[in-house]
This record gives structure tokens, sequence and C-alpha cells, in this order.
């Protein structure tokens, strides 16, 4: 993703006007343009993923979006941070509109992509931590592995996972996430 290089400061207000044929992120009021489509592999983690959280949440309260989805994280006056997480689940319903989710999920997930990658290990894990997501996961295909960050105490706690292993998703109840299946080639 690259950022516009002005000065100025952007809001959500700002952000919807702009060209649909686009996709943007703002956080903290700078537009930065989102990458070409995913690549196949990233696709197909993408909805392996999805589809084994989907499946768990059949007759649940909580509801799964993939991007792109607006998740409006500093949903306040000011309205800066708007981003497109590759999975997200909400379990407030209070917090969907229209438009997106107004406030933090409880789970996101993003996956690795070169261009996206820095941004998603600092810049959004950061974000999201101040906005309170509950829990945080950084899944890189090319390690074939999983990093969640779970919400304690105002901080996160970190946990690798690799590829052979089932990954606990702690805002749910018994779900795990089968991670052989998530990197099958």
């Amino acid at each position: 993703m690259q950022a516009m290089r002005e000065e100025k400061r952007y809001t959500y207000s700002d952000y919807c006007a702009w060209d649909d044929d686009e996709r943007w992120e703002l956080i903290d009021g700078i537009p930065y343009a989102m990458s070409p489509a995913p690549s196949r592999r990233h696709q197909r983690i993408l909805l392996e993923l999805a589809g084994q959280i989907r499946e768990y949440l059949k007759d649940k309260t909580c509801e799964l979006y993939i991007a792109p989805f607006d998740v409006r994280l500093s949903a306040d006056g000011y309205d800066d941070t708007v981003v497109q997480p590759d999975i997200i689940v909400v379990c407030d319903e209070s917090k969907l509109d229209e438009k997106g989710c107004v406030g933090a999920p409880d789970l996101i997930i993003e996956v690795l992509s070169p261009s996206t990658s820095a941004r998603d290990r600092v810049t959004k894990l950061n974000k999201y931590l101040q906005a309170g997501v509950r829990e945080y996961w950084i899944v890189d295909p090319e390690s074939k592995s999983v990093s969640t960050h779970i919400l304690k105490d105002e901080e996160y706690v970190i946990r690798a996972y690799l590829g052979a292993d089932a990954v606990v998703v702690h805002i749910l109840d018994n779900c795990e996430v089968n991670l052989p299946d998530v990197f099958r080639e």
C-alpha cells in the first residue's frame, strides 16, 4: 500500500467521496492505496480461514465479514481511521451499520502480502490495540504460521502457531482453526 504524499489529514467523510473504483484505507487521516487483487494463494488461505470460522458461527450471534468491508476504528467526532481487514468477526450487532463496522471488531485477521506486511505487523497492530480489538491474527503464507494477539490488561499477549497446529479462537468458545487445511497447497 502506498501512502499519498500530502500533508492534509482526511476523515471518513472524505473517504466516502473518493472514487469507488479504487480501494483505500485511512489510518490517522493518512490515505493508503490498497494493492491490486491479492494472489491466488492469499485468497485460498483467506477463504479457508473464513470458511472454518463461518461454519462454527452457524446459529450463533457473532457475524463474519471479509474484505472489502469498512471498519471505522475511530468512529468518534474525528473519524480518521478506516481499514479493510481480510476477515473480521463482530459479536455486538450495534457496531454494524449498512456501511460496515463502527468501532473495534472482536476479531481481525490479516493475511500478509508483500506490499502490506510491514503495515499489518506494526501500524495496524498498534491501531487495533489502541481501538480495543480483542483478538488480532497475522497469517503469514510464506512461513505457514499464525501469530495471535489476545488483548489482556490493555496489552496484546502474543502466541505463534505453525502450519501443523490448530489455533484457538479466544473470543469464540470451543472454536479452533485447523492450520493444515488453511495452508494446504
